[in-house]
């Protein structure tokens, strides 16, 4: 029989541990902005994973118990986005969840996506031309206006990858509730700095390898009852039966009845730091995640005279010796769409910020 589902009583408390303590648990050896790209382990992660393949290599591993990673990693995400594990789904990437919804809608349906929006969310929708489905694009500032009454999906990042811009998710809702089309959003840029309440959306899926600083091969999907119906499980396999461990041979279909039976069978180690990166996570809790991710994004644009913004992801127009400068200070950022994207998150202090500002001073194109 599967393990059980840790008790509330075992979990962290939200907002137990303050932010600038949990930087602690951090050791980069760089000035490192690059969250946005990959989210770097704290050490308890680190930690968990040594133990599994501890027992991995000297045969003491138990499949079944991986079980408990997964659930306490449901219940972590969930606890995030604001929505009940019941409501919530566990992939490896997050094209294959967007992919399910592509795969579920009506022949003939258009989509409506931001320009320029980043591709694993557009191109499960794309591939599906031959069936007739449209998708449509508009400015992000305009996403909400754009919303017609042919629409069927409205599919948007919350936070866009190329330069951290916000997506209006209110407007958008109440766009999409009044034209009668559903929600998509993709929260993997936002989940982990920005409080994001997945239940007022019909679908939302995130990746757990940026802010939720787990091994590359987690995902998630939130469905509401509304939306669930409409999802066909494409890729129903052992780990979406109602009791996993009873119903992996033979018919008849015996799928979960709540989001697990969108589950897909999960890569177990991706998990279990998964769960201990989101134990974590919970014990800053969401508003305190917000609070010094956010900081650092303004400390960092006032540094360099940028006006404020509302995104922990700084994007910049840059003179070509900067990334010169920026190796010699040893910081590690990214570059996306022609412009320099730097990312602020636990891993980070002002510390971090000043060396930045010191190092891009006098080279800001913006």
């Amino acid at each position: 029989m599967p393990a059980a589902s840790p008790s509330a009583a075992d979990r962290p408390a939200p907002g137990s541990r303050p932010a600038r303590d949990a930087r602690a648990e951090f050791s980069p050896e760089v000035v490192y902005c690059n969250t946005a790209t990959l989210g770097l382990p704290p050490r308890r992660t680190v930690e968990a994973l040594d133990d599994a393949l501890t027992q991995w290599r000297t045969g003491r591993a138990d499949a079944v118990a991986f079980d408990e990673a997964v659930e306490r990693a449901r219940a972590g995400y969930a606890g995030l986005v604001g929505v009940a594990p019941s409501a919530v789904a566990v992939g490896s990437q997050v094209s294959p969840l967007v992919g399910l919804v592509a795969a579920s809608l009506p022949s003939g349906s258009e989509v409506l996506c931001a320009e320029g929006e980043f591709t694993s969310v557009s191109f499960p929708f794309l591939a599906q031309a031959d069936r007739g489905v449209r998708v449509r694009e508009a400015p992000l500032h305009r996403l909400a206006d754009a919303v017609g009454p042919g629409t069927t999906l409205v599919a948007v990042s919350a936070v866009q990858s190329s330069d951290g811009a916000l997506a209006d998710l209110t407007a958008i809702r109440q766009a999409a509730i009044e034209r009668g089309a559903r929600t998509l959003v993709d929260l993997t840029q936002a989940v982990g700095w920005l409080p994001v309440d997945a239940g007022g959306f019909d679908l939302t899926v995130c990746g757990g390898y940026k802010w939720l600083l787990a091994p590359r091969g987690t995902a998630f999907l939130t469905v509401n009852e509304e939306a669930a119906a409409m999802l066909l499980p494409h890729a129903a396999g052992w780990y979406a039966g109602e009791d996993r461990w009873s119903s992996i041979y033979g018919s008849p279909l015996r799928l979960a009845g709540d989001a697990r039976r969108f589950d897909t069978s999960p890569a177990w180690h991706s998990w279990v730091g998964q769960a201990a990166s989101l134990d974590l996570l919970t014990e800053v809790g969401r508003e305190a995640l917000h609070a010094h991710s956010l900081g650092l994004a303004q400390r960092c644009r006032a540094g360099l005279g940028l006006p404020p913004d509302d995104s922990a992801i700084v994007s910049l127009r840059v003179r070509p010796e900067a990334a010169g400068r920026l190796v010699e200070a040893d910081v590690v950022a990214s570059m996306r769409a022609g412009r320099l994207r730097l990312s602020f998150h636990l891993v980070n202090d002002e510390a971090d910020v000043d060396t930045v500002v010191r190092a891009l001073a006098g080279h800001v194109a913006d």
